[in-house]
């Protein structure tokens, strides 16, 4: 690897601290990570899903959350959402010599899901998936959009997500989250032969 990529590669992570009336979260994100998840939430579904998707796009995330799950998890996995799209957006500073653009399919057992990214810095975010649940244990399935489309938001990437299809709702979901780990692991890592911005804008 040249100097002029390690130097593009250096210091891509970021961290977040947001505390509200409803949650209190400290977040680290680390692109060019091992894998290593350390998690910590009330919400033990979105824990399994974040390490997956930690694992797959081989980042470094450290998550300490609470919220007021006593009412439900959706302000938690909004927030969550939320931090770690900001952290992403600031980790990958001026996006020079990224690749951009990623498509990842991803089985899972039964199911098929596929990740598409763009990181534009236009969010925007497309939703197809029919789960024959609308609850993993106490998770209620809708919270995955609340999550994505947050995590687009922030992030300001173009996320398009598909479950082709599936039996298993567990199953769908985790292959979402490990086609996104996939995604972003592609879509940021450095091409040494991207001059600058890849844009014919010159800036992203």
């Amino acid at each position: 690897m040249t100097d002029a990529v390690n130097e593009q590669r250096a210091g891509r992570a970021a961290s977040v601290a947001r505390k509200t009336n409803e949650t209190d979260i400290q977040l680290a994100f680390d692109i060019d990570g091992t894998g290593i998840s350390e998690i910590e939430t009330d919400v033990p579904f979105l824990n399994h899903m974040l390490d997956l998707f930690t694992k797959h796009g081989q980042f470094n995330l450290n998550v300490v959350a609470r919220g007021d799950v006593d009412i439900d998890d959706h302000h938690t996995v909004e927030d969550i959402g939320i931090c770690l799209g900001q952290t992403i957006q600031e980790a990958l500073g001026d996006k020079k010599g990224i690749k951009r653009y990623a498509s990842v399919f991803v089985p899972m057992d039964e199911a098929l899901a596929q990740v598409v990214i763009d990181l534009s810095n236009r969010p925007h975010f497309e939703y197809r998936a029919q789960y024959p649940s609308q609850q993993v244990g106490s998770f209620s399935t809708e919270l995955v959009h609340e999550f994505l489309w947050k995590l687009a938001l922030e992030a300001r990437m173009t996320l398009h997500v598909i479950v082709h299809y599936g039996q298993n709702t567990h199953h769908m979901i985790e292959a979402i989250f490990k086609a996104l780990g996939r995604a972003l692991d592609e879509a940021t890592s450095i091409d040494p032969r991207v001059q600058g911005v890849p844009s014919t804008k010159g800036v992203l």
